[in-house]
């Protein structure tokens, strides 16, 4: 029988659990009565642009701090070590990165969809490739979201799975439609609170039943769970410091830096300083969110590391491990299993909304707006909440798909972002760091990324058979970890058993290139849009800075020559340091069209010349 069906919920554990149902619903509640009532776009879609860095910064936690963490990153550790601790090395750069570059340039151009820079700085079908992309990206995101916390309460409580996809889906739906991003920011901060204290639970009760902290420390350290700074180059393995501290970064970037679920709070903030502030307080809270998924995989480790335990464990799969630790330990402490399950629905909920809620604001202002100049403001807001629940219905479809796959969600989940969210990565910064790039080029980049990040994706899936790692032993404590060859490949056959390898079995050729680990999928994917769009600007004629809509541009190879005369860098198309035009040649405005579109104008003083967005809708 398998060990999963014995578990239940007990009253208070449905109770606790309706609570947070209850709470995320009435929170979306009471901002559909309250102030505006969600009357206008700029209410729903940015929350009138009220909000302060503390409610902001929790948001950001929770819109990426997912299910998919809660239940893959313990596992991770609990089969491959404490090695992938090492990704929060990537969250110095991985935010500060966008604070100081992706963050002043979108909010002094006063932007509502992270798309609309595309057309500013290159071209209206820039903008549209970009926000198909995106949400292509974030509606298969969203099922992995859908479905992880389906999988737990069937698991649990033997709730059927279909009928929990429905009741995840339809309740963050119906909040987010009725309360917009104030909605969702409010929710997450409550969401946030309930994922730190489901988590701190187990680990409690998980140390004081296995014996201890000391105990805990000496199992996880006799069975080799302990990792040290791998320094292996080879980019095939799984996890290493270079996969995770370097790979790791260009994840984040794409996540903290070009995603439109981050850009959209950014922008909701009450001024840019309260932006760059939220995303300094993120770092952090990521920083306990991350040791708190990993204690919770080495407090489970040392749980079944025995080999009179192993059989508990020993047939799951790694998305069924967590849920099964938590209620073997909390089975009887009425409470901290609904405590726990409303943690990773937090999780989940928190994700979902914030993806229908940027998913509406693309929608809207990327492909309907421009087509329909003479829509109302009461039509549009109309409008962005029926897209908003039509996504919610959507994903839950995409749910699905998610069931079919045989990765961890972890990898599932960081795979659709290195695939998709590398090329998104890749033309912000060939817009905001290249003053030559053009509209032909950035095409041919982001077509160039995609290709490239599907061609190493869809090969890592269908050789994954022929050069799966191997599990790691789970029958003792004193197991030593199969270092060389637990990663010659990113796919994993979760429920197949563990069997050696050896170092003959090395992957050769393009069967090698399809084992590149998933970690480096958004840099080889961001680096190919860069460099090809490059290529193919300087062949069908680079732009000339005078020519790019001013504040799309961010100074960054002027910064790097600083040392190098004026002249010269003009020569070499440097852009001007961000904000020095600003404060000594020109004067920036915002105006606000009939179609909602802000468009940017500055006055040259010295020339009195008028830029303007050529794109009036």
């Amino acid at each position: 029988m398998d060990p999963l069906e014995r578990m239940h919920f007990t009253t208070i554990d449905y109770v606790i659990f309706a609570l947070l149902l209850v709470a995320s619903m009435g929170i979306g509640l009471y901002y559909a009565l309250s102030g505006g009532r969600q009357r206008t776009t700029q209410e729903f879609l940015l929350a009138d642009r009220s909000m302060s860095c503390l409610p902001v910064s929790l948001s950001l936690i929770a819109t990426f701090q997912s299910a998919v963490a809660i239940v893959g990153v313990p596992a991770e550790i609990y089969t491959h070590g404490t090695q992938y601790w090492f990704i929060g090395c990537a969250y110095i750069l991985g935010l500060l990165i966008p604070a100081h570059v992706f963050i002043p340039v979108f909010y002094r151009l006063h932007l509502t969809s992270a798309y609309q820079y595309l057309e500013l700085r290159f071209s209206k079908p820039v903008r549209i490739c970009g926000t198909l992309t995106f949400i292509f990206q974030t509606v298969i995101y969203m099922g992995v979201c859908v479905y992880t916390p389906a999988l737990a309460l069937n698991a649990v409580t033997g709730f059927d799975l279909w009928g929990a996809v429905l009741a995840t889906g339809l309740v963050c739906t119906l909040y987010t439609t009725l309360g917009g991003l104030k909605a969702v920011i409010w929710t997450d901060v409550f969401q946030t609170i309930v994922m730190f204290a489901g988590q701190l639970a187990v680990i409690v009760v998980g140390v004081q039943q296995t014996g201890g902290l000391a105990e805990v420390w000496r199992k996880v350290w006799e069975g080799n769970r302990i990792s040290g700074i791998d320094l292996n180059p080879d980019p095939t393995e799984r996890y290493t410091f270079w996969t995770l501290g370097v790979g790791g970064i260009f994840l984040m970037l794409s996540l903290y830096g070009v995603n439109q679920a981050q850009v959209q709070r950014y922008l909701s903030s009450k001024t840019e300083r309260e932006a760059i502030m939220s995303c300094y307080m993120v770092f952090p809270s990521l920083q306990v969110a991350l040791a708190l998924s990993c204690v919770m995989g080495l407090v489970m480790f040392a749980r079944y590391c025995g080999e009179d335990q192993f059989h508990k464990i020993g047939n799951l799969s790694k998305n069924e491990m967590v849920l099964y630790f938590v209620m073997d330990m909390l089975q009887d402490l009425p409470g901290l299993s609904g405590l726990f399950i409303a943690c990773v629905f937090s999780a989940a909920l928190s994700t979902i909304s914030s993806a229908f809620n940027s998913l509406a604001t693309v929608t809207l202002e990327d492909l309907i707006k421009p087509h329909c100049s003479s829509m109302t403001e009461a039509r549009a807001t109309l409008l962005s909440k029926g897209l908003a629940c039509s996504y919610g219905l959507m994903c839950l479809a995409m749910a699905y798909l998610t069931h079919l796959m045989s990765d961890s969600v972890l990898q599932a989940a960081f795979k659709i972002f290195g695939m998709v969210g590398g090329p998104l990565l890749g033309i912000f910064c060939l817009g905001m760091f290249f003053p030559w790039a053009n509209s032909t080029g950035a095409l041919a980049g982001l077509g160039s990324g995609l290709v490239m990040a599907f061609w190493v994706g869809i090969g890592s899936i269908v050789t994954r058979t022929s050069g799966g790692p191997a599990a790691v032993s789970h029958f003792n404590c004193t197991a030593v970890q199969l270092s060389e060859n637990i990663t010659t490949a990113i796919g994993t056959a979760l429920n197949s058993t563990a069997v050696p390898t050896s170092t003959s079995s090395q992957p050769m050729g393009l069967q090698r290139f399809y084992s590149l680990s998933f970690m480096w999928y958004s840099a080889l994917s961001s680096f190919t849009v860069v460099i090809t769009g490059l290529i193919v600007s300087f062949l069908t004629g680079p732009m000339k800075e005078e020519d790019v809509t001013p504040g799309t541009l961010y100074p960054l190879l002027g910064n790097m020559l600083y040392f190098v005369p004026d002249n010269l860098k003009q020569n070499l198309c440097c852009a001007t340091p961000l904000g020095h035009r600003v404060s000594q040649q020109s004067t920036w405005a915002h105006h606000t069209h009939s179609s909602g579109l802000c468009s940017l104008v500055e006055t040259t003083s010295k020339s009195n010349k008028t830029f303007c967005n050529k794109n009036k809708y």
